[in-house]
């Protein structure tokens, strides 16, 4: 009995240790499985762009918790690894012009507004209890910036004498800083400047409600569309644009002779050798007295210079018209003076209007320009150097402008540049040497003179065919663009790049229609369907999402008939 009841001992300890160790061993097997599920590869979205793999990393640390996943990288500095890429001093972007905000601070038009909107955007906050807190803080200021305090542009009765005017003024607290007549739109505005400290919206709604006045608004901030302006230099006179644009053979063909280009901008160098017998007419919107500003100058530069470098239409006629003042690379206009600027052109005989400014959306401008554009005049903008997060600039984003934005030497878009559905061409702006006042030469980037080179093949165009209408000069730029990007037109480029050889072989020297495609296009006719003509653009918010994506247009607005 006993050594039957040991050896029922031996079987009951031996099947306990047993079953320990199956226990102990299911649990071990537990966690390992746990840390091999931890450890296979995850999914990752990639960039489509190859990453570069440093050699100095030595190895990875991976600790694994019941808690958050982290992953450590331990790097080891190589001795082998050579000093960074130098940066060129004149690779410098403009910073946005218009701070960004959120949905709820802004209007129908994409603008900023001092506070969110009476409905919001569905958060459950009301603009009172928003106001003073977070990004509120920063409206007011944008606000500020996109207009000029304290100052009213006024529609008031062409009837009115001056010394009526400025009783009109006084008896509103205001002081009348100038008044005329503007044929353009056929209407008389003054700019008006509040002279007791009152708050301008109960002066504006005072001064709205008196019978002598037909419309008021603010008196709008335009800034002129390059990067932070550096020191002109000496530099090489290799200009990557003229192959891009193709201008040696376009020239063969035509030089925009006997054609006008209004160049709306600052102060230009008359005396510079580039733009020698160039300069047609001055007027001064500003009224000033400053010398050559350094943006204007490169600005006819990019249309008519024929010394030692080449401008897109060397033998066209540019009235020089100022409003932009300041010596900086910063001067500024203002509603005021851009409406002086556009009813001058359109007064003088120009055909061709440049615009290498930007603002907000300014309801006396727009008139000016639909008037303008009815004249038959053919009007070009910078698409503006506020960058990918910017709501529409104008008076690119009017779809009676052929807004131009601007890409590189790389046909890669320029970083600063604005995107959206209403960007009708791209020209090269990156790096582009230009001239400067005294006779220097500058490096410089920006929209502006992406807008420039696209007005100087536009003058090519009238030169082949003068009567060519606006409308078709821009469908025949739209038709011969070299296309970039993805196939079809997208929010980056328009339709691509211009094409000057290209444009000017589409249009018959003896036929007011041009033909459809020009022999030698590259444009990509393979690519998907057009979604709208190029006359007939939206202007609606552009999809942010990515600048690589074909942003959907959704809603077009028809051209003005002229």
């Amino acid at each position: 009995m006993t050594r039957k009841s040991e050896s029922k001992l031996r079987a009951g300890a031996y099947a306990s240790s047993v079953g320990a160790a199956l226990l102990l061993a299911a649990c071990l097997g537990v966690e390992v499985a746990q840390a091999q599920a931890i450890m296979r590869t995850p999914t990752i979205s990639v960039p489509s762009r190859t990453p570069t793999i440093s050699p100095s990393v030595a190895a990875r640390a991976v600790s694994i918790d019941r808690g958050p996943r982290t992953m450590t990288t331990a790097r080891i500095p190589s001795p082998r690894m050579g000093p960074a890429a130098p940066v060129l001093p004149y690779a410098r972007y403009s910073p946005n012009l218009y701070p960004s905000c959120t949905a709820p601070y802004r209007d129908a038009d994409g603008e900023c507004l001092a506070q969110p909107n009476a409905g919001g955007d569905g958060a459950g906050k009301s603009g009172k209890k928003s106001a003073g807190k977070g990004r509120g803080n920063n409206t007011p200021v944008a606000l500020n910036q996109r207009i000029f305090a304290g100052e009213f542009v006024a529609e008031i009765d062409g009837a009115l004498s001056v010394a009526e005017a400025d009783q009109l003024a006084r008896r509103h607290g205001l002081a009348r800083i100038a008044s005329e007549n503007f044929p353009l739109i056929g209407a008389t505005f003054g700019l008006f400047r509040i002279t007791d400290g009152r708050p301008a919206e109960t002066v504006r709604r005072e001064f709205a409600a008196d019978g002598s006045v037909r419309s008021v608004q603010p008196n709008f901030r335009y800034v002129l569309q390059d990067q932070k302006s550096s020191v002109p230099t000496e530099g090489d006179p290799a200009q990557y644009v003229v192959a891009k644009l193709r201008l040696p053979q376009a020239h063969t063909l035509a030089h925009g002779a006997n054609v006008t280009v209004a160049v709306i901008d600052s102060g230009i160098d008359a005396k510079h050798p580039e733009l020698a017998n160039s300069i047609a007419d001055n007027f001064d919107a500003l009224g000033s007295a400053e010398g050559p500003h350094i943006h204007g100058t490169g600005i006819a530069g990019a249309i008519v210079a024929h010394a030692r470098l080449m401008g897109s239409a060397p033998e066209a006629r540019i009235i020089a018209i100022r409003a932009f003042g300041g010596t900086t690379g910063g001067a500024e206009s203002s509603s005021y003076i851009i409406l002086r600027s556009l009813n001058y052109a359109a007064e003088h005989g120009a055909q061709i209007v440049n615009m290498s400014f930007a603002g907000p959306k300014d309801a006396v401008i727009e008139r000016a320009i639909a008037a303008t554009a009815a004249r038959g005049l053919v009007l070009i903008a910078a698409a503006g150097n506020a960058g990918a997060k910017s709501p529409p600039l104008y008076p690119a984003a009017n779809p009676n402008v052929i807004a131009v934005s601007a890409t590189d030497q790389q046909d890669k878009l320029f970083t600063a540049s604005n995107r959206g559905n209403y960007i009708a061409l791209a020209a090269p702006g990156v790096d582009i040497f230009l001239p400067a006042p005294e006779g220097k030469y500058q490096m410089t980037s920006g929209t502006s003179f992406s807008a420039a080179y696209v007005s100087g093949v536009a003058a090519l165009l009238l030169e082949r065919n003068y009567a060519l209408k606006p409308e078709v000069l821009r469908m025949t730029l739209a038709k011969t663009a070299r296309d970039l990007g993805s196939p079809g037109r997208d929010d980056l480029f328009g339709d691509g790049e211009a094409d000057a050889f290209a444009a000017v072989m589409a249009v018959p020297a003896n036929s007011s229609t041009p033909v459809a495609a020009a022999s030698g296009t590259t444009k990509r006719e393979d690519g998907q369907p057009r979604r709208d003509e190029p006359g007939i653009r939206a202007i609606e918010q552009p999809s942010l999402s990515s600048t690589d994506d074909k942003s959907t247009i959704s809603q077009a607005d028809r051209p003005v008939r002229r």
